[in-house]
């Protein structure tokens, strides 16, 4: 059997593989965006006890290979919560949003801080709230200002979903990897899954280039008065 006719046989497989792969990501980033930007925000706002938390979080996530807390949530945490039942791929959707959302929540903080005092200053003397001018005058600045950073966060995710093979995750390098075991044929396999990769890392990034583009403002400079 040649390469092609093989792969027109495996495809479905390699298809259902991609899908959870891009499922994988999508929640992760998920995941990651509604811990990162709250933990930001209490970085930047919080109180002392709050910042200290948060930064322990930051400190543990970003601190250990992404292998290890998978293994840990996987194998310790979730079985000692009563939750040993949970399907590999919420376990890893979960892991990668918690170990995303480190990383997102400095570049949220770094996004926040970028806006100057003025903005709080101005919104507070038109009678706003402490919390409605970080909601309605601060966050939306720093979302414009934090969203080519926070883009790049996918190319990474993408990437870091291989590694949730190790937790029985049946994701695209894992099909790939049966495909090889099975038929015997391992480079042109991995360079297919190789391509897939680049494919699906090219079209995320022009996308969210594209939406970097939708949302700018003309005239808009970080941290401006």
């Amino acid at each position: 059997m040649d390469l092609a006719a093989l792969l027109i046989d495996w495809l479905p497989f390699l298809a259902t593989g991609v899908l959870l792969t891009l499922g994988l990501v999508i929640a992760a980033l998920g995941v990651g965006f509604i811990i990162g930007l709250p933990a930001a925000i209490g970085q930047v706002y919080g109180s002392r006890q709050v910042r200290a938390v948060i930064n322990i979080y930051v400190w543990f996530f970003r601190g250990l290979p992404l292998l290890v807390l998978l293994f840990l949530f996987y194998f310790g945490i979730f079985p000692l919560l009563g939750l040993g039942g949970v399907s590999p791929f919420l376990v890893g959707a979960f892991v990668l949003g918690l170990h995303g959302g480190a990383y997102q929540a400095e570049i949220f903080r770094g996004a926040l801080l970028s806006i100057g005092e003025g903005q709080m200053t101005a919104a507070r003397s038109l009678g706003m709230s402490r919390t409605q001018a970080i909601r309605h005058v601060i966050l939306p600045q720093a979302l414009l200002i934090a969203l080519p950073g926070w883009s790049n966060e996918y190319p990474t995710v993408l990437t870091d979903t291989s590694v949730c093979y190790a937790i029985g995750v049946t994701e695209l390098l894992t099909r790939a990897s049966v495909i090889v075991s099975t038929e015997y044929i391992a480079m042109p396999i991995y360079l297919v899954c190789a391509g897939i990769y680049l494919v699906l890392n090219y079209v995320g990034i022009k996308g969210l280039h594209m939406l970097e583009k939708r949302v700018s403002v003309p005239g808009f400079e970080s941290g401006s008065d």
